[in-house]
């Protein structure tokens, strides 16, 4: 044997006697040998439903969330179609003077078959488009008048039509996913 001084250090020499070898527990001791679930603590009912309550309350708010999440998302949806209607309605308003006047050029070229042909083409591309985007043209000739779909420009008594029915369109109405767009302007019979 030598004479050796061993040096360790303060911290290493701790652990080492924190998890040096022991004696075993005494085994009449609780939490040794094996486990059997009447060893565990049962907390006291108070907070069984304490832990309940709370859990019932977070599941409620999760619901609620759930729930307000679904109606945001669908008023979001109302909104943003609401929103697309707007803009075509926009660019249809914008349109439909060019249209009214290709239909007042129709009836002055009658006789000139070819101008004729040439104006109804164009025509019925424009009323096409439009069509595709949901806008329809309406003309409400022989119709009871409706304030709400149609524009009064002229009220004469005419022979054969009951009073208050439409006897001449003017211009013709459009609709954009059923909403009025622009009101027909018609003649109402006195």
């Amino acid at each position: 044997m030598s004479d050796e001084i061993r040096t360790e250090p303060e911290g290493e020499a701790a652990v080492e006697d924190e998890f040096s070898a022991a004696a075993p527990p005494h085994p009449g001791a609780a939490g040794t040998g094996e486990t059997s679930f009447g060893d565990a603590e049962v907390p006291p009912a108070s907070e069984l439903k304490i832990a309940q309550t709370q859990a019932e309350g977070y599941l409620a708010l999760a619901q609620r969330t759930k729930a307000d999440f679904e109606n945001y998302r669908k008023r979001m949806a109302r909104e943003n179609a609401a929103a697309v209607d707007r803009g075509m309605a926009k660019l249809a308003k914008e349109l439909l003077p060019a249209l009214d006047h290709l239909e007042i050029a129709l009836k002055a070229a009658e006789g000139h078959e070819d101008v004729v042909k040439g104006f109804a083409m164009v025509a019925g591309e424009l009323q096409a488009a439009l069509a595709r985007v949901g806008i329809q043209a309406f003309a409400p000739h022989g119709e009871v008048f409706d304030p709400n779909e149609h524009e009064a420009m002229l009220s004469q008594p005419h022979e054969g039509a009951e009073a208050g029915t439409v006897v001449e369109v003017y211009q013709s109405g459009y609709r954009i996913n059923g909403a009025v767009l622009r009101p027909a302007r018609v003649v109402v019979a006195a």
